[in-house]
């Protein structure tokens, strides 16, 4: 019996599992992304998930300072779905 796969935004647990991911040390990200999840939670697909988990693995400064756009996504992170993520948060 194959157990059925669900996406960010079917499974419940995923969507809250994301949310406590996004706890910040610093309360000024923690207000953007509070405010991001608010207003997008529920049209976020599969692919801005992996942008935001990829966006939450950096330490708290450097993601403040891509949030207030003090610098811009480089390397790993200078994709389109990322850069797209990165335009919804700002716009928050």
């Amino acid at each position: 019996m194959n157990t059925p796969t669900f996406s960010h935004q079917s499974d419940p647990h995923k969507r809250a599992r994301l949310r406590w991911r996004a706890r910040r040390g610093l309360l000024e990200n923690d207000i953007i992304v509070e405010r991001f999840f608010n207003r997008y939670e529920t049209e976020l697909s599969d692919e801005d998930v992996g942008a935001l988990t990829q966006l939450f693995e950096l330490p708290d400064n450097d993601l403040m300072d891509l949030l207030l756009a003090r610098k811009e996504p480089e390397g790993e992170l200078d994709v389109p779905p990322v850069r797209h993520v990165l335009d919804l948060l700002r716009a928050v």
